[in-house]
């Protein structure tokens, strides 16, 4: 059956004005939900203009009172029997404002977009089943709407990071930037902040094991962890009477600390380990061994406070020739978070580093000793000593013990180090 025709330019010149912008779109919303052109619709402050529209549309006013109020149903009267749209309100209304699309079927529509845009994280965990869990976690926490927002940017970004994740690990190591650009197409394709960068280190967390966490230090660290060296030069450690590279070699034969990049890790990292390996906090251990004992010092490494990417991957390597590690830190809670950050990552035991030791050094501490101050941190290799630093209250930091740790630090020639060469020198140093 042929529908009436609806005469457009009468209807524009009586509901498609500005005036009644408002009242159209109240009934495209009720069109959209499914709900019946009948009974009123009001606007709360409406201008004279508005008031004026309703008055022409309606043919009298549209009553008193501060709202303005229109029935459909009157609106739909004048439609019909004017001739100007037989078909009714909804006729007029489709044909000023274009079809009307059901909500519901609007969101069977975007459900199935959104199905569809997950498609490469499903196939990716498919091919990786260690990531399977890792993508199921993805879709309910709603990260990647959040970080897309639309079906389309969303298939866009999770195709990236398959397109990323299927290349990890890297090995030999690569820059990062260099990759990036290989593998998306741009250099700056994975920086900090960008959608594809927040998405990839989520996975690599669930792919490699490396521990959650936050910061600039955390990231370079992560993407270490897969063989990608976002900056190689610029994150260092500190050792003194470290062996297995010619530089290590020469540096140790005259008892001097040497500063390793992480590119050098990456690329030549050290052949050989000696059995232990001590590890501190504070530079200031360190150079104090260099002058007491020179190249009698038995092997040592200095993470500078929070473990930088290099300080993890040498410790990686080193664990995996052979090494084991005895850890010392400051004596506060920032302290023990950075012990605590190390051990997950290699294991250690406690260098001079336990509630016994903590007391010990308090007792001998200063009549006035500094307090300790800050957010309490856990000691979950041996959870007696963040209860004794809560007891005491006192800050001890490495250089108040400097000279018991000095003795501990007291070798024969070359440091008394025996070495392991490790079986496992092929493999990544910073896994």
């Amino acid at each position: 059956m042929n529908r009436a025709p609806v005469d457009e330019a009468r209807l524009r010149r009586l509901l498609g004005g500005a005036d009644l912008a408002w009242l159209l779109e109240r009934v495209r919303r009720r069109l959209e939900r499914g709900q019946p052109l009948t009974g009123p619709v009001s606007l709360a402050t409406p201008t004279p203009a508005q008031r004026a529209a309703a008055e022409r549309l309606l043919g009298r006013a549209p009553g008193g009172g501060r709202a303005l109020t229109v029935r459909l149903d009157a609106v739909d009267a004048v439609l019909v029997r004017s001739g100007i749209s037989p078909e009714g309100l909804t006729a007029a209304v489709t044909t000023l404002t274009g079809p009307v699309v059901p909500l519901e079927e609007t969101r069977r529509s975007e459900d199935q977009a959104w199905e569809e845009a997950y498609a490469p994280l499903t196939a990716l965990a498919a091919e990786i089943p260690h990531l399977a869990e890792w993508a199921g976690r993805i879709r309910t926490e709603g990260i990647v709407r959040r970080l897309a927002r639309t079906p389309e940017s969303a298939r866009a970004l999770l195709d990236r990071t398959a397109r990323v994740l299927r290349e990890l690990p890297v090995d030999p190591p690569r820059s990062l930037p260099v990759f990036a650009a290989e593998t998306l197409g741009g250099a700056h394709a994975l920086d900090d902040g960008t959608p594809s960068a927040t998405l990839c280190l989520s996975g690599i967390r669930a792919l490699t094991g490396h521990p959650d966490g936050a910061g600039a230090a955390w990231r370079r660290a992560a993407w270490a962890s897969v063989g990608l060296l976002r900056d190689d030069v610029s994150s260092t450690v500190l050792t003194l009477n470290l062996r297995g590279t010619p530089a290590l070699d020469w540096m140790a034969d005259v008892g001097d600390p040497s500063v390793l990049t992480l590119r050098q890790l990456a690329h030549r990292p050290p052949r050989t380990t000696p059995p232990v390996v001590h590890v501190c906090e504070n530079p200031a251990v360190l150079s104090a061994a260099a002058d007491a004992h020179g190249p009698d010092a038995l092997p040592l490494v200095c993470l500078q406070g929070q473990p930088s990417a290099a300080a993890l991957a040498l410790l990686a390597h080193l664990h995996e020739l052979g090494a084991t590690f005895r850890y010392h830190g400051d004596f506060d809670w920032g302290g023990l978070r950075i012990a605590t950050t190390l051990h997950q990552h290699v294991p250690w035991r406690p260098w001079r580093y336990t509630a016994g030791d903590y007391r010990a050094a308090v007792a001998a501490a200063s009549p006035t000793p500094q307090p300790l101050t800050g957010t309490v941190a856990a000691s979950p290799w041996e959870p007696d000593l963040a209860m004794a630093l809560t007891e005491h209250g006192v800050r001890i930091e490495e250089e108040t013990v400097l000279d018991v740790l000095l003795a501990d630090l007291a070798g024969g020639q070359g440091g008394g180090q025996g070495v392991v060469r490790g079986g496992k020198s092929g493999s990544r140093p910073w896994s």
